[in-house]
């Protein structure tokens, strides 16, 4: 007997670490609904994978029901998820001078949306006795990841793994699989963002912010997208059958 194409449902799929996770899991045949903002990047994503594009913001929390209902509109189901569209740490402040807007922000897309879509699929999951979710977290979960102005991201990312734990071990019995990747320096948007503030701090360039976080690694480089896609990719599969509530640090 044939067994059904998975399909996966990728949040912030339209760049960075999203986009190069839907192609790789395209690639390994599975079906992806890709989610975010921008229909641009959603069109140029469809046109060379062939994902199914969702136009729609994780923000407010209370969509997250009707993205998931869109999702299955467009697939039929859901058997992955991968909760990976964040807001990072730039633009935030000392926990002294930082806003409860800038705070609830952070909480909002990084913790409370994940956290709704889990709860949204986890049913279908759970009946079938298969699925995968997949949290795409951060180093500043860890403690030595933590550094001076952010807060409300590092706060949200340890939420977060504190989130795929909770649902791992709930999950257990029932065929279904949740973990996390924890990258760490990736050349993202985002990413892009908070050196450009490290920059004007150290009074230097762009450039030269990211060499200098090169030079702390141990490896000599950033890891990119695509390797960060692969660990994500695997944990989705077949292979991962075996592998729930672990956090993997994708660095060097």
């Amino acid at each position: 007997m044939t067994r059904r194409r998975r399909v996966a449902l990728v949040t912030g799929a339209g760049r960075g670490i999203g986009r190069a996770t839907a192609l790789r899991l395209v690639a390994s045949g599975v079906r992806v609904v890709a989610l975010a903002r921008s229909a641009d990047e959603l069109e140029s994503l469809a046109a060379e994978s062939g994902a199914l594009p969702l136009v729609a913001s994780v923000s407010p929390v209370e969509g997250c029901a009707r993205i998931v209902e869109q999702a299955r509109a467009l697939a039929g189901r859901i058997d992955i998820l991968v909760n990976n569209a964040e807001i990072g740490s730039a633009g935030e402040r000392d926990v002294a001078e930082q806003s409860l807007e800038r705070w609830r922000e952070a909480m909002t897309v990084n913790l409370d949306a994940p956290f709704e879509l889990t709860r949204h699929v986890l049913p279908e999951m759970i009946e079938r006795r298969w699925g995968r979710i997949v949290m795409v977290c951060s180093l500043a979960a860890l403690p030595g990841g933590v550094a001076p102005g952010m807060s409300a991201y590092a706060a949200s990312k340890h939420g977060l793994l504190g989130l795929m734990r909770a649902v791992a071990v709930e999950v257990a019995p029932h065929g279904v699989t949740c973990n996390a990747v924890l990258p760490g320096s990736v050349r993202t948007r985002t990413a892009e963002l908070k050196v450009a503030e490290e920059a004007r701090a150290a009074g230097t360039t762009v450039e030269a912010a990211w060499e200098a976080r090169i030079a702390r690694s141990t490896g000599g480089r950033l890891v990119d997208a695509g390797e960060v896609a692969s660990a994500i990719a695997f944990l989705a599969g077949e292979d991962a059958s075996g592998v729930n509530g672990q956090a993997l640090a994708i660095t060097l």
